[in-house]
């Protein structure tokens, strides 16, 4: 599934559980899986499967047409993550490893580049587009991302995901160095 549309799936499952004024575990008891489960599938941290999504919008008393209705890949063109709002999570068997999630992204078969870029100060070019989807993770200092006609201000620990066909540059109005995690997803043809 989608990162989109699994995220949609679970927040209506909570949306509709709590206007039924159900737990976790009633609706656990009700659809014939664990509590943990329907704990899991609601935060998004698991991928239900097609019958133990059905038992559960059929145990919210949700039609499935109702429950699927208007959820769909939306195409998001630019999407900026800040820094407090990343997901964390863990892995079962992993104690000591501590998970953050910058991004969930599905596209078309593609070829990535990743690289570090260094953005001096006060160093300006004009605007570019280049033919793949791009991440940013700001490592260090911040910038101005000038993305068509809109500017988003990025410090470090934030992120962006954006289409690189849109005409864009990245602008360091600081006096120190902005350094950033590039990856770029070229789309193979």
């Amino acid at each position: 599934m989608e990162g989109v549309v699994l995220s949609e799936i679970s927040n209506r499952i909570k949306q509709y559980r709590l206007q039924n004024n159900l737990t976790i575990q009633e609706l656990a008891d009700l659809s014939h899986v664990s509590k943990g489960m329907v704990s899991q599938i609601e935060n998004g941290r698991s991928i239900p499967s097609l019958p133990v999504l059905i038992n559960i919008v059929d145990s919210l008393g949700i039609p499935l047409s109702v429950f699927f209705n208007d959820i769909q890949q939306k195409e998001e063109l630019v999407i900026v993550g800040k820094k407090d709002t990343y997901e964390s999570f863990e892995k079962e068997g992993t104690a000591g490893f501590s998970y953050l999630r910058f991004l969930t992204k599905t596209l078309k078969a593609s070829t990535i580049d990743i690289v570090l870029l260094t953005l001096e100060p006060e160093n300006y070019r004009d605007k570019v587009t280049t033919d793949a989807f791009e991440y940013k993770y700001i490592i260090s200092g911040s910038c101005e991302y000038h993305i068509g006609d809109h500017i988003y201000s990025l410090e470090a620990g934030d992120s962006l995901f954006f289409d690189g066909r849109i005409q864009h540059v990245p602008v360091n109005k600081s006096n120190i160095p902005c350094t950033m995690l590039i990856i770029y997803f070229f789309e193979v043809k």
